[in-house]
């Protein structure tokens, strides 16, 4: 398609963005069933469950707007999917705090893209008027930030990072 305004824009990114969803939830998933710590294992489940919401509500929003979320392929996130698993599953570690260290690392690397992606979302979607679309993506956005912190306390307050050094 091509991008002549900032609505194709707007679609083309929703489109990108759940397919980046899409492939954020199987590494997500992959991570949760390597973690070792309890909290962190639930933590990434509990992850991949808002992953599989918002691509839910993505999939909701291509309804709305006649387009197929599968229209597009992020190669960003196979990018980011690929590191996670190079670096944090098939690495070699000393001891399981120190996977688990790398575990967080790669995950939130993913969910920083999801940020990007959202918060653009909903730029886009408040200049464009669409202000329905903007409260469903600032919900979106808001929740993975929620997410994100957590995960930085699982790893900071939580021990897995004092365990791992």
């Amino acid at each position: 398609m091509p991008l002549n305004n900032l609505r194709d824009v707007y679609l083309d990114q929703i489109q990108d963005l759940y397919s980046a969803c899409k492939q954020s939830l199987d590494i997500t998933t992959e991570l949760g069933r390597a973690a070792s710590d309890k909290e962190l294992s639930e933590a990434l489940i509990a992850g991949a469950n808002g992953i599989s919401e918002g691509m839910d509500a993505l999939k909701s929003l291509c309804a709305t707007h006649d387009i197929n979320p599968d229209g597009e392929h992020c190669k960003g996130m196979e990018g980011l999917a690929r590191e996670a698993r190079a670096h944090a599953l098939d690495g070699s570690f000393g001891d399981d705090a120190t996977r688990d260290a790398m575990i967080i690392t790669q995950y939130q690397r993913t969910v920083h893209y999801a940020l990007a992606g959202y918060g653009c979302l909903v730029a886009f979607a408040n200049r464009l008027g669409l202000d329905e679309d903007a409260g469903i993506l600032e919900k979106l956005l808001d929740n993975t930030y929620d997410g994100d912190r957590h995960m930085t306390k699982i790893a900071t307050k939580g021990g897995v990072n004092e365990a791992a050094a």
